[in-house]
């Protein structure tokens, strides 16, 4: 049975989104659709430019009869309790330590921030 865009559309696919902090605005995509990637300055844009580049992405993969996954179950965060023990150098964790109280936020606060910096740019 061949499957709609209504039926795609309607699948629960997880929307990354990631602040631009170089150009400003917002970059978006769908890791289950590889190479489904926006962006927009506004994130009420951003929502609009999502389903717009879902639909046509989705619409190209039917018209070429590409095999569509559907959404990954390998993201579901209730297995993860969001705590992780990490050993590190001395001179590293004074300088986090340091730089934290600088930005006058918990070194914990401060090292969220740098790795979610880091992971954002091997997201896309």
């Amino acid at each position: 049975m061949m499957k709609t865009i209504d039926y795609y559309m309607n699948l629960p696919y997880r929307l990354e989104i990631i602040p631009d902090t170089e150009e400003g605005g917002f970059v978006a995509r769908y890791p289950d659709l590889p190479g489904c990637i926006t962006c927009a300055d506004t994130m009420e844009k951003l929502i609009v430019n999502a389903a717009d580049a879902k639909k046509a992405w989705l619409e190209a993969a039917i018209e070429s009869n590409l095999e569509i996954a559907v959404p990954s179950t390998q993201y579901d965060i209730s297995e993860y309790s969001g705590q992780f023990k990490l050993r590190l150098p001395k001179s590293l964790h004074k300088s986090l330590s340091e730089h934290s109280k600088q930005e006058g936020v918990s070194m914990n606060q401060y090292c969220v921030y740098l790795l979610s910096k880091n992971d954002a740019i091997h997201v896309i």
